[in-house]
């Protein structure tokens, strides 16, 4: 979808603009953006939405003073859920982080890191209408020993395009088109997991590009065609959405199509000016892995991102 024919009033007060960066608090550069703009195109509204879900974002340059005008490192994750009626908007965030750069907080090490921790939920959670959890780590201390093993792997979520030769594969429309997606009925109901590196959409405003990885898990009485998926996964290249969005459109084509037992669609996407964006959504909260919301656990991605 071209982002010239998009409503954007509601997010216009930084995207696309030059913007100069203010280094003491202001959460009055937060902007929100109503779920239900996104969803419009699927046919679904926030309350009959058929999935549950989290945003999950991490912020890795996140800073603050001590009272004695020396800085602390930190890295924050954020997670709130998908059943609110708000997302936040992302320069909007990096531009309030950014805020607490020249900001001072009293107290010693862990007091000012709770100070800029229970601040930052209080803001969020405000803004966004919703319980939003906030962890914030010293930059030093988020150590190997607790990072979680990889998520998703290639072992339980095989690449797509690696399992099948791209070179034989035509395609040659990058608009979002659910026909693209074929599959054969099977008579039992079995998991299939997929993945792919090749999920690329534009921002919905300035039109930079985001790259991410998609992870599937499907169970039910359909055999999906691995070369459509991936064909499907493509077609999004030229599109532009939210991260959520993409998200959500891809699991409500899969959805509506091949009718699961259980389906978690997963987007994992690059950091872009030090924050990325992983949204995920389930037809049941129990297949979700836990460490994607766990305050103790910062996951493992991929190599790029």
């Amino acid at each position: 979808m071209s982002n010239k024919i998009l409503d954007n009033s509601n997010i216009s007060k930084h995207l696309g603009k030059v913007t100069g960066y203010k280094s003491t608090y202001d959460p009055s550069l937060l902007v929100r953006e109503p779920r239900i703009n996104n969803r419009k195109h699927l046919g679904i509204t926030d309350e009959d939405a058929p999935f549950g879900g989290y945003d999950i974002w991490n912020a890795y340059e996140v800073s603050c003073l001590t009272a004695e005008g020396m800085p602390i490192a930190a890295i924050a994750k954020i997670v709130y859920p998908c059943k609110n009626h708000y997302i936040v908007e992302s320069k909007s965030i990096k531009l309030y982080m950014n805020s607490f750069n020249m900001q001072i907080f009293k107290g010693n090490m862990i007091q000012v890191l709770n100070e800029l921790q229970n601040t930052i939920a209080n803001d969020l959670s405000n803004l966004l209408e919703a319980t939003v959890k906030v962890y914030v780590r010293s930059a030093a201390a988020v150590s190997d020993d607790i990072y979680y093993p990889p998520v998703f792997n290639n072992k339980d979520y095989p690449t797509l395009e690696n399992n099948i030769d791209v070179t034989m594969i035509q395609s040659k429309s990058y608009v979002e088109d659910p026909s693209i997606l074929s599959a054969i009925e099977i008579p039992e109901a079995r998991i299939q997991r997929f993945h792919s590196a090749l999920l690329k959409s534009n921002c919905r405003v300035t039109s930079q590009p985001d790259w991410g990885d998609v992870y599937i898990h499907y169970k039910g009485k359909y055999e999906i065609n691995q070369t459509s998926l991936l064909q499907y996964i493509v077609s999004f290249r030229d599109e532009c959405h939210f991260h959520e969005e993409i998200c959500e459109t891809i699991y409500m084509r899969l959805f509506r199509l091949f009718k699961p037992e259980e389906l978690v669609v997963s987007c994992l996407y690059v950091r872009r000016g030090s924050i990325d964006i992983n949204p995920t959504r389930a037809s049941n909260y129990s297949l979700l892995d836990k460490a994607l919301i766990d305050e103790f656990k910062y996951f493992t991605k991929t190599v790029r991102q």
